[in-house]
C-alpha cells in the first residue's frame, strides 16, 4: 500500500510538488471550508471526512506550476490553504491572468469530467495546500456512497453551469460593444 501511495504524484503529473498525505489527515481544515465555499454548503462532517479519504494531498510553493494549460488529466483540485493565478494563453501565445482563486475553489473540474486537455496553467503564488480527486475516486464514491456522489456531481454540474452562464454574459457585452 505505501508504494501506492508514494506513486500518486508521478502518476497525476504532479511529482515536481511536495506530497503531504492523504486526506483525512486535513479533513477538518476542508470542513473548515464550509462556510467560506459554495461547494460544500450542504455538506456535512461525515461527507468531507469521506471524500477527504478518496483524496491526496499536496503543497506547491510560490511559482510552481499546478496544472499546465494543454497538459492531460483525470483529476481536480480543491484549495485549502493559499491562492492560485489562473492563466490562459491568448492568439499570440502570451499569457493572460484570467483570476486568482483561493481556499474553497476547485480546479480542474472540466477535465475531470471530460478527460479533454487542461483548459488553462495555474500557478501558485503562495505556498498552497490543496487536496486531488481523481476521476477514479470519483467513480468509487458514487458507487460506494451514492449519496455523496450524487452531492458532488449536482455541485460540479451547477458550478459549470454557473461559469458558462457568466462567461456568455461576457461575451454578450463583449460582441454588444462592438
Amino acid at each position: 500500500m505505501a508504494e501506492a501511495v508514494m506513486d500518486a504524484g508521478p502518476e497525476l503529473g504532479l511529482d515536481h510538488l511536495e506530497r503531504v498525505g492523504k486526506g483525512t489527515a486535513i479533513a477538518e481544515e476542508i470542513y473548515g471550508l464550509v462556510g467560506r465555499s459554495n461547494f460544500f454548503a450542504e455538506f456535512s462532517r461525515e461527507d468531507i471526512s469521506v471524500l477527504a479519504g478518496y483524496m491526496d494531498v499536496f503543497r506547491a510553493q510560490p511559482g510552481e506550476i499546478i496544472i499546465r494549460e494543454g497538459d492531460g488529466g483525470d483529476y481536480m483540485l480543491l484549495i485549502v490553504e493559499g491562492y492560485v493565478d489562473i492563466l490562459k494563453k491568448g492568439l499570440r501565445h502570451e499569457e493572460q491572468h484570467m483570476t486568482t482563486v483561493g481556499p474553497g475553489m476547485t480546479l480542474g473540474e472540466m477535465s475531470m469530467i471530460d478527460g479533454e486537455p487542461r483548459f488553462a496553467t495555474c500557478v501558485a503564488t503562495e505556498p498552497t495546500l490543496f487536496a486531488v480527486l481523481r476521476r477514479d475516486d470519483m467513480a468509487k464514491i458514487i458507487l460506494d456512497h451514492p449519496a455523496l456522489g450524487s452531492k458532488i456531481l449536482v455541485k460540479l454540474v451547477s458550478m459549470l453551469s454557473a461559469r458558462l452562464r457568466q462567461t456568455s454574459a461576457r461575451l454578450l457585452q463583449y460582441l454588444e460593444g462592438m
